[in-house]
């Protein structure tokens, strides 16, 4: 287990260090008068190199020896799902065959990985911060690289696709505040994206966090051993030394237990809305009123827990949000009651709800405080159309938190 975890560090400190000087495997080869494959095979974990090799590395590179053995994980790495959303304000949904205005149109970036990170950024300038996925060679995959690039975010890792498009949401989201939305998906390049993107040994991240299950079509396939993909990846993942998260999409295919439990197992903390973890635990989550059923909520998060999470199961919805953690603890808090007028759109609440969560738990909050942060990120969302336009920084989220009242449920 000790040399793993050398060679994992390693692994990883070459990587980065060989892209920072901006040399090719061949040409860090020749160097070091050893093969490619052997560069390859230091940089993928399988080995480490002797100490004359050490030697010389640390002096190609200008660093101590000690530094490419030891590494400190930092930061938080996003993959999955990278998008462009098309929204379209309307005033209401129209019934079959009917015509209904469009108000206003913008697009913005959308999908887990932009969403959650530039969310991230906008909490925490500090923090490290890492995107993985795939885009398309076009304009709308070049502007989502440039939008994370600016906030600081590392993209390395963000393959380009030659042969699809990015993938795209057209959103159609009520005017005046209204939390009904409904999207229209395309996946592009994220069809294709696959755990052979992602070079896991090279990961410095302390989390990662992916989503969403349900739209990753090459993590959703089944796998033999591990029931699906993703619960591979995950597993690998776990065993690097990662707290791994996941996020799901509300698909009205309602594949839930299909696709999510098997990941389960194999994850520290699984955040969802309350339609995907009912959808999972097969209750429903609202009475024909339209009511939340609390007691279903904790049904199904006792049922998400039993599959293996091992720290929490987290659920978001509009009225409140819940953790059950590995102890048995149920944390319950209300939303923020926003004054009228207040909310402008709600594309990507969630994603911000989920990078609030993520910001707690990196940060080692309890899970009341990391309800209640989590619940000021969403509210600030819910203040732009678009999915990142209303975050802000962490003091300013606490600002918020500590001036409004919290709704009853």
């Amino acid at each position: 287990m000790e040399n793993t975890s050398r060679s994992i560090n390693i692994a990883a400190n070459i990587a980065e260090l060989r892209k920072k000087s901006g040399m090719t495997q061949e040409q860090l080869a020749q160097r070091l008068y050893v093969s490619n494959k052997t560069v390859s095979k230091w940089e993928r974990g399988a080995g480490y190199p002797e100490i004359t090799h050490l030697v010389r590395l640390s002096e190609i590179f200008g660093v101590p020896v000690d530094s490419l053995i030891i590494s400190e994980r930092r930061g938080i790495t996003i993959a999955g799902n990278i998008l462009t959303d098309n929204i379209k304000v309307i005033d209401d949904f129209p019934e079959k065959g009917m015509l209904v205005n469009i108000s206003s149109l913008s697009r913005a970036v959308g999908g887990c990985v932009p969403n959650t990170l530039i969310d991230l950024s906008k909490i925490d300038r500090s923090l490290p911060l890492a995107a993985i996925g795939r885009v398309g060679d076009d304009e709308n995959g070049k502007s989502v690289i440039l939008q994370l690039q600016k906030e600081g975010i590392d993209v390395s890792g963000v393959v380009i696709s030659q042969t699809a498009a990015t993938g795209f949401s057209d959103v159609m989201s009520m005017s005046g505040g209204a939390k009904e939305r409904t999207f229209f998906h395309h996946r592009g390049a994220n069809a294709e994206f696959c755990p052979q993107d992602v070079n896991v040994h090279s990961l410095r991240c302390r989390m990662l966090h992916i989503g969403y299950i349900l739209l990753l079509d090459k993590f959703d396939e089944s796998d033999s051993e591990y029931g699906t993909v993703m619960a591979r990846f995950l597993h690998t993942v776990q065993s690097m030394g990662i707290r791994t998260s996941i996020d799901v999409v509300s698909d009205s295919k309602g594949q839930f237990a299909e696709k999510v439990i098997p990941a389960l197992r194999y994850t520290d903390n699984a955040i969802m809305n309350e339609i995907e973890s009912c959808g999972v635990a097969n209750i429903a989550p609202r009475n024909n009123e339209g009511k939340l059923i609390v007691d279903n909520i904790r049904k199904a998060m006792e049922i998400i827990m039993s599959h293996g999470v091992s720290e929490r199961a987290i659920i978001h919805c509009p009225e409140a949000g819940f953790i059950l953690n590995a102890s048995g603890e149920f944390t319950v808090v209300p939303s923020l009651d926003l004054p009228k007028g207040y909310i402008k759109g709600a594309v990507g609440a969630g994603d911000a709800f989920c990078a609030g969560c993520l910001w707690g738990i990196y940060n080692g909050l309890s899970d009341k405080e990391i309800l209640e942060f989590a619940s000021g990120a969403a509210a600030c969302n819910l203040a732009a159309e678009d999915s990142v336009g209303g975050m802000r920084s962490a003091e300013r989220i606490r600002e918020l938190i500590a001036s409004t009242e919290r709704k009853e449920i």
